[in-house]
């Protein structure tokens, strides 16, 4: 397997499971298994009564791969790093865009309240700081990427550079730096479970930048959540983790049930999508944040040809081969 493969299997795992849990996400768990039954066989479009994606076809992307691709762009011009005054000019030029389109998926309540204030001319370092949901590990893969885990501390260093306009807590570090941490590991070799156990330690790392808040510690929640599920019968993976671990906005429940989809099927990297996009909540975020996971340790061929091939289909702007090669010349570098 390529470097290449791992790196388009993390931004086509990530838009893959974005694109799945779009008409699930913010539905209750058993309003799903109605709907849908208990496992997403594949893509579906959005109820016409959708609370935010009313509308959409089958196979659509949300604000989880867009806001993902912005900040790769952003990593591309910059020879690896990022600008935060261009990152907020950047986020509400995409939320114009949006908007323009009839969009509801707009920027998530800490990035909206981060970039309003920034400019409006508060200090870029005084804005993040009660910035907790999970909007910067949904959009963080493109670190893992760019920045190889070969000394983690310096990973942390450029996940927090990304995370610090919006996100500068503690607990939205652990998590953001979990996610980059097990996507660059997986580029490295790393199978799930090895990647899984970079991430925790990743996560151990990022809880003591930026500032405290009251938050369970990301770090300790993967440990427990991953090793909930573990041969637990995959009918039960999606009730346990919605009712025990939580599937909200929430770092501490988010990221943690990304890792916990990816611990109950660590082989077959499209059961942990449609597993993660099944479970409830803010799904399409942790089906993305899981299937980035999952392609850098698998590959891009571990999907579906047939699945790609709709994602690309249906989202023709996408470019995640040139994405992913643009990346790993950053990584190259680094």
């Amino acid at each position: 397997m390529t470097l290449q493969s791992r790196a388009a299997g993390a931004l086509y795992g990530l838009a893959l499971g974005d694109a799945l849990g779009m008409p699930t996400q913010m539905l209750s768990r058993p309003h799903i298994v109605a709907r849908y039954g208990p496992l997403l066989a594949g893509f579906q479009p959005a109820d016409a009564d959708h609370p935010l994606a009313a509308g959409m076809p089958a196979g659509a992307i949300t604000d989880d791969t867009e806001q993902a691709l912005l900040l790769a762009r952003l990593l591309i011009e910059g020879g690896g790093r990022i600008d935060a005054a261009e990152l907020a000019r950047r986020l509400v030029a995409w939320e114009d865009d949006m908007r323009a389109r009839g969009s509801l998926d707009l920027l998530g309540p800490s990035t909206k309240r981060a970039v309003e204030q920034v400019l409006a001319g508060v200090p870029v370092d005084e804005v993040g700081r009660f910035g907790t949901t999970n909007g910067v590990a949904m959009r963080i893969a493109p670190v893992g990427i760019a920045v190889p885990a070969a000394d983690p501390s310096a990973l942390v260093d450029r996940v927090v550079e990304a995370d610090r306009l919006t996100h500068d807590t503690g607990v939205a570090h652990a998590g953001a730096a979990a996610v980059a941490a097990a996507v660059s590991a997986g580029l490295d070799g790393a199978s799930v479970p090895e990647a899984i156990e970079v991430g925790v330690s990743a996560a151990r790392l990022g809880v003591e930048r930026g500032h405290w808040v009251a938050a369970a510690d990301v770090a300790e929640r993967i440990v427990w959540a991953t090793g909930l599920v573990r041969g637990l019968p995959i009918g039960q993976v999606c009730d346990r983790v919605y009712a025990l671990v939580g599937t909200s906005l929430a770092t501490q429940e988010s990221v943690p049930a990304a890792f916990a989809m990816l611990a109950a099927s660590p082989d077959d990297p499209w059961r942990t999508v449609r597993l993660a996009a099944s479970v409830g909540g803010d799904c399409d975020t942790i089906a993305a944040v899981a299937g980035a996971v999952a392609g850098a340790c698998h590959g891009v061929d571990a999907f579906p040809a047939d699945a790609r091939a709709t994602l690309v289909r249906v989202n023709p702007r996408l470019d995640l081969h040139g994405t992913a090669a643009a990346l790993l010349a950053l990584r190259e570098r680094s």
